[in-house]
C-alpha cells in the first residue's frame, strides 16, 4: 500500500533552517507529482510546494518562496523540503502528499518556530 513518512521536523528559532524529508513506498513515486503541504494550528491544509517527475516543473506558495526548496531523488523514492529563514508563521504540521490537496498524505512532521 502507498506509504508516505516524513521525518526532520523540529523546534528551530527564527532565521534557522531545517530539511524535511519523506520517504516513499508502495508506488511508482518516479512518475509522480509530489507535494508538500502544512497545516498550522486551528487552520486548514495549506499547500506549500509542488515538484513534477523530473524535477523540472516546481512551484511555492508566495510566502516562501526564496526560503524554501524541495527537491527529490528518485532512485531513493525520497522527497526533501530545505526550509531556510524560519519565521513563527512557519510554525505547522508538514505533510508530504501525493496530491495538492493532501488529501492522500503522510502523518506528518511538527515544524517549531520559536524563541
Amino acid at each position: 500500500q502507498v506509504q508516505l513518512v516524513e521525518s526532520g521536523g523540529g523546534l528551530v528559532q527564527p532565521g534557522g533552517s531545517l530539511r524535511l524529508s519523506c520517504a516513499a513506498s508502495g508506488f511508482g513515486f518516479s512518475s509522480f507529482w509530489m507535494y508538500w503541504v502544512r497545516q498550522a494550528p486551528g487552520k486548514g491544509l495549506e499547500w506549500v510546494s509542488s515538484i513534477n517527475p523530473s524535477s523540472s516543473g516546481i512551484d511555492y506558495v508566495d510566502s516562501v518562496k526564496g526560503r524554501f526548496a524541495i527537491s527529490r531523488d528518485n532512485a531513493k523514492k525520497t522527497l526533501y523540503l530545505q526550509m531556510n529563514n524560519l519565521k513563527p508563521e512557519d510554525t505547522a504540521l508538514y505533510y508530504c502528499a501525493r496530491d495538492r490537496r493532501g488529501l492522500q498524505r503522510g502523518q506528518g512532521t511538527q515544524v517549531t518556530v520559536s524563541s
